[in-house]
């Protein structure tokens, strides 16, 4: 009986690692995304707003980005490890640890967003000739 026990907390702990990795998975492309598009964001600077402000901010957002990112792909190898390895119980601290990565992705988000909405309001200055 206990063996069954054990062996449904363990798979009950995959199960809440694999969750976590998914979204952290679609944490990882998003910020993929907004690599791309900050890509983007350079080349209308440089061509169009030519203010070094916002190319200060652009190259301010993209350290922050890659910084992020590397640190959620080392929290994704951490996660991978502790799936296939791992015999720690899934409990409220490491449910907390995982929350604190979401806050972060959500801060970065609302920069980003943030961020766009400046660049959009800086465009529809320009007139089309």
């Amino acid at each position: 009986m206990d063996h069954i026990l054990l062996h449904r907390i363990d798979n009950q702990r995959r199960l809440c690692i694999q969750k976590d990795l998914k979204e952290l998975n679609l944490w990882l492309y998003t910020l993929e995304q907004f690599n791309n598009k900050l890509d983007c964001f350079i080349v209308l600077e440089k061509r169009l707003i030519q203010n070094p402000s916002v190319e200060n901010l652009i190259k301010a957002l993209r350290r922050k980005n890659v910084l992020l990112t590397g640190a959620f792909c080392k929290y994704s190898q951490d996660l991978k490890i502790e799936f296939e390895y791992g015999k720690t119980e899934y409990n409220e601290a490491r449910a907390k640890l995982h929350d604190k990565r979401r806050e972060q992705y959500k801060l970065i988000l609302k920069e980003f967003t943030d961020f766009e909405t400046h660049i959009y309001k800086l465009l529809m200055r320009y007139k089309l000739k």
